[in-house]
């Protein structure tokens, strides 16, 4: 049977493809710099589509509730052991979709409900899903705030340690999704053994970077458990990672149950094929790859300032990671701004700023920038300065620069820092 070509299905049928297509055309001309996205190399893409749409896998490979699992258990396997030989970790769960759902997990397993937690306020760089309407407040409402210094965006060790012995959380949780700088997580350690306290480390922005040993290495220096996105600077299809230590066989078995049957179900086995070419590349390719998206980061944040912008942290080099703050209320606030990049193809997002009230953040006085992608296409200090500019004519309105953002992007089509389709043969 044919379907009725002129029924209204048909026609929605249609805008799919073309909905998917154009928007396959604009990306390829944009330069984006949203923090928490990236791009698949081809192998990592080749591997997406197969029969594993299809299929589903509860449990862990060998003892599945389902029988027909051996090939996925088999690639299981072997990307959880790639990520426990990249990190150092003495144990790896794969079977997180997201990071937000590796945090779950977590929470779930190691939080009373009502316990004291500490963590980033969402002005001061912390996830939502660390805050009282996200996972963390279903456990518990009483979340405190790191003490911060002066600037805002750094964590005061001393005033931490006194909270955590004071308040005897449950959990801390440090990493953010406004990340500048490392945590102290050797500094508070320590403290955290004394008060019962767990440390939780989020790493989903910098578990790229984390993995190439270029930012800092959470699990030796103290955190119970790093959990990320495997998306942003580690740039694998969308899904999450847990990680631990290993020495604390209880602890892992009481995480292991948060997320199955805690957080999920079947844990969407297709895209495990190209988490694992994807981690494959990391280790090959990582250090070099991480080490330019810094540099390229701190580029981006010296040529902003030289335009007038006001970029966080400039006394201390603007960031160590992929990321870089910009307070651009002068130019009518984040919202506006990122608007206004957006209608000229460069792609970002507003955010609020360290001491901005949460009814702030849809009108936040910030933008954050991440140079992750733009690195892999290959891009280095020189587009970054070229990339300052063009953002500087178009937030002040000096030109419009649609077609230069095309232009450069011309030059810069080919992923980088991977593998291709005939290495998997």
């Amino acid at each position: 049977m044919h379907a009725d070509l002129k029924s209204p299905s048909s026609t929605i049928l249609k805008r799919v493809r073309e909905t998917v297509d154009a928007n396959d055309r604009w990306r390829n001309q944009t330069i984006n710099l949203i923090a928490s996205e990236n791009v698949l190399s081809s192998a990592a893409r080749s591997v997406l589509d197969s029969d594993l749409l299809h299929r589903y896998a509860e449990g862990h490979p060998g003892g599945r509730y389902y029988e027909g699992t051996k090939y996925v258990d088999e690639i299981e396997t072997l990307t959880a052991e790639t990520m426990r030989r990249i990190f150092r970790a003495g144990w790896a769960d794969v079977r997180p979709i997201s990071g937000t759902v590796a945090n779950e997990a977590v929470f779930s397993r190691i939080v009373p409900q009502g316990a004291p937690a500490i963590a980033h306020t969402v002005a001061g760089g912390g996830h939502i899903s660390h805050a009282r309407i996200g996972s963390l407040g279903k456990r518990t409402k009483n979340i405190l705030a790191w003490p911060t210094l002066a600037d805002g965006y750094s964590i005061d060790p001393a005033a931490a340690r006194d909270l955590i012995a004071k308040e005897k959380p449950a959990v801390v949780v440090l990493g953010r999704s406004l990340f500048l700088f490392p945590e102290p997580v050797a500094e508070l350690r320590e403290v955290c053994q004394e008060a019962g306290t767990r440390i939780l480390y989020d790493g989903a922005h910098v578990l790229g970077l984390i993995a190439a040993g270029t930012f800092q290495d959470p699990l030796r220096e103290g955190a119970d458990a790093l959990n990320g996105s495997t998306h942003k600077t580690f740039f694998g299809p969308q899904r999450g990672v847990m990680l631990s230590g290993g020495e604390d066989e209880a602890f892992c078995k009481t995480l292991d149950k948060g997320v199955f049957p805690g957080s999920s179900s079947n844990h969407h086995l297709f895209s495990l094929p190209s988490l694992l070419v994807s981690a494959l590349e990391v280790e090959a390719f990582g250090k070099d790859y991480a080490t330019k998206t810094i540099q390229n980061a701190q580029a981006l944040g010296g040529s902003l300032a030289k335009r007038g912008f006001t970029v966080a942290m400039a006394d201390q080099g603007y960031t160590l990671s992929h990321q870089v703050a910009v307070d651009v209320s002068p130019f009518g606030g984040g919202k506006d701004v990122s608007a206004r990049l957006c209608e000229q193809d460069i792609v970002c997002n507003m955010n609020l700023l360290p001491g901005e009230p949460g009814k702030m953040a849809f009108n936040p006085s910030g933008i954050r920038l991440g140079v992750q992608e733009m690195t892999r296409f290959g891009m280095g200090a020189d587009e970054m300065d070229v990339i300052a500019e063009l953002m500087h004519a178009a937030v002040t309105a000096a030109r419009d620069v649609r077609a230069e953002v095309g232009a450069l992007r011309d030059r810069f089509e080919d992923v980088q820092f991977g593998f291709t389709p005939a290495d998997l043969l």
